[in-house]
């Protein structure tokens, strides 16, 4: 077991969680929780994978998979934007959606293998002792996009007039609307980011990080990993993006646990048999319902920063759609 391989394994399926925790996060910002994410990340899986071996053009299996997850996302934006409904019941009926259509169209996909986003070294970066081999060997385009996009998200919301946006119809929606902002046009659209990103995520698992289609276990519910994350990262995409790698540098190191009992002639000191393996996988999964038993109280959302508005529908006179 090698803490280097762990940590770049962590990186590169921590982006994976990245992607999605950051797209719920703007959706969230702007006053909408979806529970949707591992439906759109399943069907952005399948679609990216599709479109990929179809055309040849692991590019347009990219774009296939933003369009994917976007579109889905927009079913649950009419939903509880436009006809004001329960956003948590409407984010699970996107999940089972999301999932019953990736299923029908993944449909012989298993076993094939289409053009992958490549991986390659970063030149002179790659040979700084620890940290190029953590950071700059053998990572596949997306990985290196994460490094940046994260501070991106944070520098938007935080430091921008459109962030400032974001942040009021999420935070004051009445507000908003008196000062003349768009507020169910803003949330629509913020939604839409957010599908997209989640199609992205799924896009990264079957296009980069685990390559192939898995039907149903091709996200293994990171979707719910992703939306637990947004709340222990307090709706902050630098914190998401730190809580995705050491997750994702987690379950790299409960594999490596589980590795040959025997090492150089001793017994492995760290070795835990697979029966107990099991119960480490456990872990991610576990701190994931604490995140939704604790994010589904208003007061412990209002403690941990939650947007005020989040969940509950914006209503007045007239809709400004």
């Amino acid at each position: 077991m090698s803490l280097i391989t762990i940590l770049n394994a962590g990186l590169a399926t921590g982006t994976i969680l990245l992607f999605a925790a950051i797209g719920e996060i703007f959706a969230e910002r702007a006053g909408v929780l979806n529970l949707g994410v591992e439906g759109m990340m399943l069907l952005g899986a399948m679609a990216g994978f599709s479109t990929s071996l179809a055309t040849g053009n692991v590019w347009l299996g990219l774009l296939a998979a933003i369009a994917a997850g976007g579109l889905l996302s927009l079913a649950h934006g009419v939903v509880t934007i436009h006809l004001q409904a329960d956003q948590v019941v409407s984010g699970l009926s996107l999940t089972f959606l999301g999932t019953g259509l990736a299923l029908v169209f993944g449909e012989g996909l298993t076993g094939k293998n289409p053009p992958l986003v490549p991986k390659f070294d970063i030149p002179l970066l790659g040979d700084i002792p620890f940290i190029g081999p953590v950071f700059f060997e053998g990572h596949s385009l997306l990985v290196y996009v994460g490094y940046f996009f994260a501070p991106l998200a944070w520098f938007y919301i935080f430091r921008t007039r459109p962030g400032m946006h974001l942040r009021a119809v999420g935070e004051k929606p009445e507000a908003a609307d008196t000062m003349g902002i768009n507020v169910y046009r803003l949330r629509y659209f913020y939604v839409f980011v957010g599908g997209c990103l989640a199609g992205l995520a799924g896009a990264t698992i079957s296009l980069s990080v685990s390559p192939g289609w898995y039907s149903a276990q091709t996200t293994s519910g990171q979707g719910w990993i992703a939306i637990g994350l947004v709340i222990f990262a307090q709706w902050n995409p630098l914190q998401a993006a730190l809580g995705g790698y050491l997750f994702g540098a987690l379950r790299r190191g409960i594999l490596d646990l589980q590795g040959p009992p025997m090492l150089f002639g001793f017994r492995n000191p760290l070795f835990i048999n697979s029966n107990y393996g099991f119960f480490l996988q456990m872990v991610p999964y576990l701190l994931t319902i604490v995140a939704l038993m604790i994010g589904s109280r208003a007061a412990a959302r209002k403690r941990l920063g939650a947007p005020a508005a989040l969940g509950v529908p914006y209503i007045r006179g007239e809709r400004g759609l």
